[in-house]
């Protein structure tokens, strides 16, 4: 066997690793500059999501198209479960639901090998029993046990996005005092207002 031609000196080879190691850096950092950031700017503090395009496409373009019409502005943390979850992004003050668009397809786990888990932090979208109902409403998962969302009942919830920044804002938001509001439980007694959902830079 003649090993010269496939042989190459250590330090050329240490060269070329490291070569390896820089570009796949470079690589990272580029895929991450690429996913969308938004700030939540709630009344009790800004809550910073990066959301996940190669996960989860249908879900953050529709999520997206929601923000850059200023639909958010203006809705409420309308259901607090401390032990769960916080839900918002479709209800008024008033505890009035905003008209909305048609519903995005599920990409769940259930659906999408390539999805989501939901985890402590993620953002994922709330829906009605159907499970391609969903439309502008989300939650902001507490726990990792709540996992068994990725395929509950069969069909799932989309995570499609983390919190990097905030998320002791998120469980000042878990803790706030709730109560039943007409046929709404869960309901925050003083108002949790999400002030604006902005893209992160503009």
């Amino acid at each position: 066997m003649i090993l010269g031609r496939t042989m190459l000196a250590f330090g050329t080879v240490s060269a070329l690793a490291l070569f390896g190691v820089l570009a796949m850096s470079t690589s990272g950092a580029a895929a991450a500059a690429d996913k969308p950031s938004v700030i939540i700017e709630t009344s009790l503090g800004n809550i910073t999501v990066q959301l996940e395009p190669e996960k989860a496409p249908l879900t953050v373009e529709n999520f997206l198209k929601y923000v850059d019409k200023g639909f958010y502005n203006g809705t409420v943390f309308h259901r607090v479960i401390p032990t769960f979850m916080i839900q918002g992004g479709g209800m008024t003050e008033d505890m009035k639901e905003k008209p909305t668009d048609k519903p995005v397809k599920n990409e769940s786990l259930a659906f999408n090998k390539n999805g989501m888990s939901n985890v402590r932090g993620t953002i994922a979208m709330a829906r009605t029993g159907d499970p391609n109902s969903a439309t502008s409403q989300f939650f902001i998962n507490l726990f990792d046990r709540n996992k068994n969302l990725d395929t509950y009942d069969n069909a799932g919830y989309t995570a499609f996005g983390t919190v990097t920044e905030g998320m002791d804002v998120v469980d000042k938001i878990a803790k706030v005092e709730t109560a039943s509001r007409g046929p709404h439980d869960d309901v925050p007694v003083k108002t949790v207002l999400i002030k604006s959902i902005k893209k992160k830079g503009k």
